[in-house]
């Protein structure tokens, strides 16, 4: 009994050993982590946040023309699920430290292969996947050090990094259009639900891309079921083509489809419109 007791006496001091160690306590530079979607490529920054708290910062706090860590103790990650460009420079996906060279009329923005670092202590330049410029600009205080994604397109973006009253933006590309034209090919042919069609149609007209292969899309998403979506698109294809003749019959078959299916009144609305100025058109 005796040897059982001292056991448990010994674990319960493990116990709280172990407990008295595992000290957790708020950093002054606290984690954040911004995540945006750039057409079909994920784009996550994780940082910590240092405030200004009344310091002179640029020059100071931060020298200039040294490799800073972009934030407080570990060094900033920027992942990207596809390959990307930045400024117009090649970057393949992955996940990187971020580290810049801050100056008075030009920053460096550096994307180093390794990605998990405590500051810049041990930056090593051989690792470096590329190296880009990016010129400051001035703005309003911003207290703690903020990344952000002020400008967003299907194809691309603005990452910005705000603190005191600096701004440093710089810009990334993404494949969006490529991607989704291969994901287009490989399920449109075997696609048996007439939205899937519809919607490759759509993005093709929105994009600007091969009229062709639009009408190919529409075409068979009308071949599946016809509706009063794809009825419309391919009238509104059509009338850009000034092919008004057809447009017209299409988008009365439309219209009196959406009609009947009380399909979305405020579209089928708006395509009478358009019937309307077609056909006064045609009469001219």
């Amino acid at each position: 009994m005796k040897r059982i007791l001292s056991a448990l006496l010994f674990l319960v001091a493990i116990a709280q050993f172990v407990s008295a160690q595992d000290l957790t306590l708020p950093r002054v530079s606290q984690n954040a982590t911004v995540k945006q979607t750039v057409g079909l490529t994920d784009i996550t920054i994780t940082y910590c946040r240092p405030g200004v708290k009344g310091r002179a910062i640029w020059g100071e706090l931060v020298p200039y023309d040294q490799v800073w860590r972009t934030g407080a103790n570990e060094a900033t990650q920027i992942t990207f699920s596809d390959d990307v460009k930045i400024n117009g420079q090649n970057l393949p996906a992955g996940t990187y430290s971020l580290h810049t060279i801050p100056g008075k009329d030009q920053w460096t923005i550096i994307f180093n292969s390794v990605a998990k670092q405590w500051g810049s202590f041990k930056y090593d330049k051989t690792k470096d996947a590329l190296r880009v410029q990016a010129k400051p600009q001035t703005g309003p205080n911003v207290e703690w050090m903020t990344f952000s994604f002020p400008e967003v397109g299907a194809s691309s973006a603005t990452i910005e990094l705000a603190w005191e009253k600096l701004r440093v933006p710089f810009q990334v590309e993404t494949n969006t259009i490529s991607k989704a034209v291969a994901n287009i090919q490989k399920v449109v042919p075997t696609a048996t639900d007439w939205e899937v069609p519809y919607d490759a149609a759509e993005f093709a007209v929105n994009q600007n891309l091969d009229k062709k292969q639009a009408m190919d899309w529409v075409n068979r998403s009308i071949a599946l079921k016809q509706t009063f979506w794809n009825l419309r698109l391919k009238a509104d294809m059509l009338a850009k083509d000034g092919n008004t003749k057809e447009a017209i019959a299409l988008a009365e078959k439309a219209v009196a489809l959406g009609k009947a299916n009380n399909d979305e009144a405020d579209a089928v609305s708006a395509t009478e419109k358009q019937l309307a100025s077609w056909k006064a058109s045609a009469s001219k």
